[in-house]
């Protein structure tokens, strides 16, 4: 199966991916390390690029019969059409997770306090590579399309990573018949 979280930086969907990836045994795809080393080897912002390396990347492990798991903002319907298309192609079931941070204080704390994502990547990635500013999401969020799609929808506003991570095992179980 493909399973894609969506949403804005600092909701926790890179945490909740990081964990559901080897429950499924599978794949892990993150747009921003692709877009990081796009960034590093070229100099030039990877827009397009990046999304485009991760759906190819995607579409060969799953060819390969893997389980992957993607994350990524994935805050267009044509991005999100694209993950449909490899999904599809490859005859494998797709799901999408929204994550979201329903309380805004809380959701502002943890992209302003994201020093560990520049220190999980120093000496990996071009220096020119930042965490997400509160601004930056902000700006995001401006952008973000409405969903037409199915999927789960996990607010992670007052739960820890394990509680938010049950709560997507559960959703996952009932909705899919992912083992919990």
């Amino acid at each position: 199966m493909l399973v894609v979280f969506s949403g804005l930086p600092g909701t926790g969907k890179s945490s909740l991916a990081r964990l559901l990836a080897p429950h499924l045994h599978g794949a892990y795809i993150r747009i921003d390390s692709v877009e990081a080393a796009i960034l590093e080897t070229t100099a030039q912002t990877p827009g397009v690029t990046g999304y485009a390396a991760a759906y190819a990347i995607a579409a060969d492990n799953v060819g390969l019969g893997l389980n992957v798991v993607a994350d990524c903002v994935n805050p267009l319907a044509v991005t999100r059409q694209a993950w449909m298309d490899v999904a599809d192609r490859a005859g494998v079931p797709l799901v999408n997770i929204e994550v979201l941070c329903s309380d805004q204080d809380e959701h502002r704390r943890r992209v302003t306090g994201r020093a560990d994502e520049a220190a999980l990547y120093r000496g990996h990635v071009s220096p020119a590579w930042a965490p997400p500013t509160w601004e930056s999401v902000q700006a995001s969020r401006q952008a973000f399309e409405p969903w037409a799609e199915r999927r789960l929808v996990i607010d992670t506003a007052g739960q820890t990573v394990p509680e938010a991570f049950a709560t997507l095992l559960a959703d996952l179980h009932l909705s899919y018949g992912v083992p919990a």
